[in-house]
Parts: structure tokens; C-alpha cells; sequence
């Protein structure tokens, strides 16, 4: 095997194919340090706390690692009826050299199992034994694909459980539900379950049960789009627009994205399902801090100015992004919060956030911190895979926990965060496929400055530079394992730097990944910043 630096906190492990890649991941689940792996085609990405285990140590262990050659666990069987009249059946076909008639009756024929899981919650790469199944992706992705849809791409076979964007190769439909959250497991293709394709023609008809949750969890789907909450969900039981119980928080005026988020979700990559959370947890632990919560308590992010009521006494802070605060009772009087500092509200104050001057994201907290439905264990909001509660829209209602195990903090330490315009350093390891970019491209990543562009969200900041970066080697990357932080650089060469929302796998070379003290900046980065990667030495 080979063993690359991911990051500082992570080892991505070359295996010799699929199968070992597989074994090697269960050989691991006991390994004193790691956090969570992730599987991919022909890797095995190692998230490793480096407070428990050195990189060095951690990659002698792996290294030494004998595997058992004994036949994989099965997890159970599942059929995906199938109806196959996809866009991409004709062009797949064709690249395979086949009818499309045949590549319908092999792709039946052929015993499936579930390698992994990424990309998304549910998302499965299904892989058999039949070698035709070898099919590039398209040239050109799409940007939206359907939930439901079946596609091919290299040696699996994917069902799309959401729309997304994509670029595999569309053969069919299906209407099974591939990600339920009160199913057991929650995903249908989950690693490790043999799968059988079945064709129809008709609209498949499913058990009354799951045909109301497909339903209602479309309807999540599509305000979650629109960036509204869904009355239905079962975030919006704590997520209402008239709870008059305990504490509450109104929202007046939503920011252009405004979401609950805590610590995340790791520890369920089998799944799927990455980590999300916070996109800048210094500001999290300091809100939190500053009004007596847990470090990891649910806050509100808001992505620029947001104006909020509150509904009875409580105690609040604001961190992150630096921006006026302004706090007006319901007799009309104002009064300016200091940023980081505790206020006290009463019933009928309304705070407003301007347009942060400098950072992009506040964190507000409030004493007890904000109380949701969790999915998960989680109340982190991912927008990548439609987890945890919707955004937030004018008119919702919060409710207020009532834990807060610490006395309120009324220091705070300034903060300093990029303005556009601004130049910031961020601290990066290289790897773990550097080795598939020139030495220009590689002295370009650092050498050059690169500019945060509008087209940024939770999911990646889309980067923009004078110079391209050129990769030496040609071809597709097998899907592996990404790390937040990570610097995928598609075709085009611009980078995409990735932020908490990030899909699990990728198949787009990593030229490297900033070093965890680095995340929380990343986080604040409006469009506008520039930015200058600087290389950490290693000992």
C-alpha cells in the first residue's frame, strides 16, 4: 500500500484494488487515534486525532495491517426496480461497445453489492463482477440531476437520492427511497448489501408508509431549494411559527442564508453523511462561552444582516463577523451590544445585524442554546445533503433550550477577520495528489494569490487565479475520500476550496488541504478576499 498526507489530521491509503481497499477499512475500526474512515474506489482515507496519534505512528500501524482474506460480510439484500430510459442509455451503451438492449439485460443479470458510501446520504457505489462495467463520466456534468435516477460511472452503479448536480451517465429511475431517516439503517444501499436490479415499465407502486415519507420528503426537498422551511418536517415541530412555551426567537428578517448549526455530525461516513456542522467553530465555542452554554450548543449562522425578536427574558452573543448591532426594545429604545460581550434581552427586543464589515458569517447564541429537532445526534443544518433543519425564513419560531451549564463570560478577545479586498494566508499540507500536477502548477498554488468569487457557499469557496493549475497525469481519478479544507481542482484548474457541506468522495485530483487551524478563517472569507496559500513545514 501507499500511504499520503491528506492533511494534518489525515492519511489517504492507496490499496491495490477495490477488494483490499474494503478489507483494509474493516481491519481499522479498532485503531487507537482514528476518528472516522472513509472508503473509496481504491483508498481508504484515515481521519486520526493527533492528540491521541502521530502521523508517523499512525502510518506505521496502518502499514503493518494484515487483512483477512476470508469472503466480506454481507449486510442483507435489497431490489431496485428500475424503469430504464435514461437520458445517457444510448451513450453508455455505445462507449461500452454494446445495444443498449444488452446493457439493460447485464446490468439485471449481474450480482451488484455496495463497495461505499459518499457523495451524499444514500448515495451508494454499487460494484459487480461483470467487466463491461467500466464507463467514463460525462464530459460535461450536469446541473441537476433527479432524485431516483440510476447512472453508471467507472465500475459502479449510483441511484441519485436527491437532485443534485452530477456527471454519471443516466440509464433509468427508480422510485424506491433511497435515504429515509427513520429507517434502520437510514440508507438502502448501505455498505456491504447485495443488490439486484428489477426492470418495469409502470410507475412503481410502494408500501403506503414509505409512499408518504418519498412524499414528504420531496416537499422537504423543495423548500429546502427554495431556501424556506417545510411545515411538515419534523424539524419544523421545533422549528414553529407559534410555540408560546418558554423563551423564543423570532426571525424578522432572514440573512441570505441563515441556518441552526452545532458542532456536526461525525462518525457516519459509512453512511454517507459528512461530518457538516459550524462553519467557523472558534466563533461557535466564543458565543457559547460568552453566554454560559456547552462549547458545542446550537447557535444561528447567518450569512450577512439578519434582524430577530425575541419572546421573553434570555441572554445572547454575537461572534464571528464584525458588523453594527443594534438592540430596540419594544418601547422603541436602542442600545448597541458589544460584539462577543452577553446582552440581556427581555420580551419584544429586536436585534439587527448589519452587513458585516469584515467576515462573513455571525454566530449568535443564545443562553440554553437554540433547541431543534436533531438528525443524527445532530442539529447542524447540511445543505449539501439536505440534513437537520431548513433554513430559516421570515416568520419561524425557535424555541430556547434550558441548558447552560456555565456562568456568562462578559470578556472577549477581539477578533480580526478579512475584509474584501483583504489578503489572507492560509496554512496548507500538500497532498495527497500533488504528484498528479506540474511543478509549475505546484509553484502556482503558492506563488500566485487567488480571489474567493460570488459562486461560494457551505459546500466549497469557488477560487479564482491568473494562472490555472495544470495537471501532469490525464484521465479520471477513482472516487476517494475528501476532508474539509480540502483543494479539489476540477478541468478548469480554478480550485474549489472545501468548506463543511462537502461531499464525502470526490473524483476530481486534491492538490492539498488547509491545516485544521486554518478552517475557521476559511469560513469567514466573503467574496472579494484574496487569498495566499502557504505551505506548513513538517518535521
Amino acid at each position: 500500500m501507499r500511504i499520503l498526507t491528506a492533511s494534518d489530521h489525515a492519511l489517504l491509503v492507496e490499496a491495490a484494488d477495490l477488494d483490499e481497499a474494503m478489507r483494509l477499512n474493516l481491519a481499522w475500526s479498532e485503531v487507537d487515534g482514528v476518528v472516522e474512515r472513509i472508503p473509496g474506489a481504491r483508498t481508504v482515507l484515515v481521519r486520526f486525532d493527533p492528540l491521541v496519534i502521530s502521523a508517523a505512528d499512525l502510518a506505521d500501524v496502518l502499514a503493518a495491517t494484515e487483512i483477512d482474506t476470508a469472503h466480506l460480510p454481507a449486510t442483507g439484500e435489497v431490489t431496485v426496480p428500475v424503469r430504464y430510459d435514461g437520458e445517457d442509455l444510448g451513450e453508455a451503451a455505445s462507449l461500452l461497445g454494446v445495444s443498449a438492449a444488452e446493457l439493460v439485460n447485464r446490468h439485471l443479470a449481474a450480482d451488484w453489492n455496495v463497495a461505499f458510501s459518499g457523495f451524499a446520504p444514500g448515495f451508494g457505489y454499487v460494484v459487480s463482477s461483470d467487466p463491461l462495467f467500466d464507463v467514463p463520466r460525462r464530459s460535461s456534468p450536469r446541473t441537476r440531476v433527479p432524485a431516483g435516477s440510476v447512472a453508471l460511472a467507472g465500475q459502479f452503479t449510483g441511484v441519485y437520492p436527491r437532485e443534485s448536480p452530477g456527471g454519471w451517465q443516466l440509464i433509468g429511475r427508480t422510485d424506491a427511497l433511497m435515504w429515509d431517516i427513520d429507517r434502520d439503517p437510514p440508507a438502502l444501499l448501505s455498505p456491504g448489501t447485495t443488490v439486484r436490479f428489477e426492470s418495469v415499465r409502470e410507475q412503481v407502486v410502494m408500501s403506503e408508509d414509505a409512499d408518504d415519507r418519498a412524499d414528504a420528503r420531496r416537499v422537504t426537498d423543495r423548500h429546502a431549494a427554495a431556501g424556506a422551511p417545510d411545515p411538515g418536517s419534523p424539524a419544523q415541530v421545533a422549528i414553529a411559527t407559534q410555540i408560546e412555551i418558554g423563551t423564543q426567537v423570532e426571525i424578522v428578517r432572514p440573512s441570505l442564508q441563515l441556518l441552526v448549526q452545532d458542532a456536526g455530525r461525525p462518525g457516519f461516513a459509512a453512511l454517507g453523511v459528512s461530518a457538516s456542522g459550524v462553519a467557523d467553530r472558534r466563533a461557535m465555542h466564543e458565543a457559547n462561552r460568552a453566554v454560559g452554554n456547552a462549547p458545542g450548543a446550537a447557535v444561528l449562522e447567518s450569512v450577512g444582516g439578519v434582524v430577530l425578536r425575541f419572546r421573553g427574558a434570555g441572554v445572547a452573543a454575537v461572534a464571528g463577523a464584525v458588523g453594527s448591532l443594534e438592540l430596540i426594545d419594544a418601547g422603541g429604545v436602542a442600545r448597541r451590544p458589544a460584539h462577543g460581550v452577553p446582552f440581556a434581552t427581555v420580551d419584544g427586543d429586536e436585534l439587527t445585524l448589519g452587513h458585516p464589515a469584515s467576515g462573513l458569517r455571525y454566530v449568535i447564541a443564545v443562553r440554553g442554546g437554540v433547541a431543534a429537532e436533531p438528525a443524527l445526534h445532530s442539529h447542524a443544518s447540511d445543505t449539501l445533503a439536505g440534513l437537520g433543519p431548513a433554513p430559516l425564513a421570515a416568520g419561524d419560531v425557535l424555541r430556547v433550550g434550558d441548558s447552560a451549564p456555565h456562568p456568562v463570560e462578559p470578556e472577549t478577545v477581539p477578533r480580526t477577520l478579512p475584509a474584501p479586498g483583504d489578503l489572507v494566508e492560509l496554512e496548507v499540507t500538500l497532498g495527497p495528489r500533488d504528484d498528479w500536477f506540474t511543478p509549475a502548477a505546484l509553484a502556482g498554488l503558492t506563488g500566485q494569490e487567488w480571489t474567493v468569487t460570488p459562486r461560494s457557499d457551505r459546500v466549497g469557496i469557488r477560487l479564482d487565479g491568473a494562472v490555472p493549475l495544470k495537471r501532469s497525469i490525464g484521465g479520471e481519478l477513482p472516487s476517494e475520500g475528501a476532508v474539509t479544507g480540502a483543494i479539489q481542482v476540477p478541468p478548469d484548474g480554478q480550485p474549489v476550496l472545501f468548506l463543511p457541506d462537502h461531499p464525502l468522495t470526490g473524483g476530481y485530483p486534491i492538490i492539498g488541504a488547509l491545516t485544521d487551524r486554518s478552517l475557521d478563517l476559511a469560513g469567514q472569507l466573503p467574496p472579494g478576499v484574496r487569498v495566499r496559500f502557504i505551505v506548513k513545514e513538517t518535521s
